[in-house]
């Protein structure tokens, strides 16, 4: 089978995440969006974004199910699309879920418009805001756990450890040496070639993507994904991290979401709730103002390439933007712009050429190269997020 996942409105109300990628390639619970519906398909998959995206994002032609990428698959909705036949679309309420085109049906964006309509009347997940990825993280865990799980048995991991619960997988090539994990609350996944160092305390839920590494004397509460090829340390709670980041040291992390490529310094702190205990608001990119959550507790979302000095303080629903570098002393502003580089005594722009020369060695850290595709897609967030920078 071969799908498409669309991009919708929830890509502008999900930016400065959405401006490097498509939704279905947000990250929550233990796999991307994408992955999950490729997982309960069988299913190879391409995308429908943005068209500065597209160049990498590229859609499959000729595929016959369209998906919308800002929601991810239950059991329920995959027998509602399992069911579609050519020429149907699902909808609940004016959100487009699903379509199917026949053989000869050729995509244009509009097509849909004219096919039948199911509709569909069961609740679902569905990512429209930054923080419906922190807050809704546990369910996701949990429900690709169970897909990952299923079937399959645990790799051994060192006696060494203690074990509370019975909730835990690891796959093949993980390591851990003298530390805790506490499923009783909730499941643990330790993915391949990943690492807990000596002296971890995890409670479930919690996933460690592979190729991932949680350093010593780490405390990491549930509700917490470290995605692949990240390095963390400190305390970490209910924070989900995509991938290629870092937060080596101490400090805290919570109610947070961390693109790829970011780098947190030592003993950098976010604060997730307000000394009033007042809800939180955020950035919003759409009206450029701050919008109510009605959370409590939300800490930082940093976007792709974002990263920060040591002792860096964060307020809290604090939102910094793609490739924002800061550092200094003192509280930030609570929206850092895309491309901003300074602190609390002020910012500048982070001229293109000398972010370029930091992401190329960020790349070869990782033994990938930072190609004219990557370029090109950072040059025109550039461009787009110019408004925002008023220094």
């Amino acid at each position: 089978m071969m799908i498409n996942l669309f991009d919708d409105n929830a890509w502008q109300s999900l930016r400065p995440l959405s401006f490097t990628r498509p939704v279905a390639d947000f990250r929550i619970g233990i796999l991307t969006i994408a992955e999950k519906w490729q997982k309960h398909l069988n299913a190879d998959y391409g995308f429908i974004t943005e068209p500065y995206l597209s160049v990498k994002y590229q859609l499959i032609p000729g595929a016959e199910l369209y998906i919308n990428g800002s929601i991810c698959p239950d059991e329920a909705l995959l027998e509602a699309i399992s069911g579609l036949q050519a020429g149907d679309s699902l909808k609940k309420d004016d959100v487009l879920i699903a379509y199917k085109l026949g053989p000869t049906d050729v995509y244009s964006p509009d097509l849909h418009q004219q096919l039948r309509t199911k509709t569909y009347i069961s609740d679902f997940i569905r990512i429209q805001v930054p923080e419906d990825i922190f807050r809704n993280n546990d369910v996701e865990l949990r429900k690709d756990f169970a897909l990952l799980s299923k079937g399959k048995t645990s790799a051994q991991l060192s006696g060494t450890n203690t074990f509370l619960g019975d909730d835990f997988f690891a796959e093949e090539g993980a390591e851990a040496e003298c530390s805790t994990f506490n499923s009783l609350s909730g499941p643990i996944y330790i993915g391949t070639n990943s690492q807990v160092w000596e002296g971890c305390h995890i409670r479930g839920s919690f996933a460690l993507c592979n190729n991932s590494q949680i350093k010593m004397g780490a405390k990491i509460y549930g509700q917490t994904t470290i995605g692949p090829f990240s390095r963390v340390g400190g305390e970490i709670n209910n924070a989900v991290i995509w991938g290629y980041s870092s937060k080596g040291h101490e400090g805290y992390l919570g109610n947070s979401v961390l693109g790829q490529w970011c780098n947190i310094g030592a003993d950098t702190n976010n604060s997730n709730l307000k000394n009033n205990y007042a809800d939180v608001k955020l950035w919003d990119y759409e009206t450029e103002s701050f919008r109510e959550t009605g959370l409590q507790f939300c800490g930082l979302i940093m976007a792709d390439h974002a990263k920060c000095g040591i002792n860096t303080m964060f307020n809290t629903g604090t939102v910094a933007g793609v490739s924002a570098n800061v550092f200094g002393s003192g509280f930030l502003r609570n929206f850092i712009p895309d491309f901003a580089w300074g602190g609390a005594n002020g910012f500048d722009v982070y001229k293109l050429d000398k972010m370029f020369e930091t992401a190329e060695k960020v790349y070869e850290r990782r033994n990938m190269p930072f190609d004219k595709i990557e370029m090109d897609i950072l040059a025109t967030i550039f461009e787009i997020t110019q408004a925002y920078r008023r220094f």
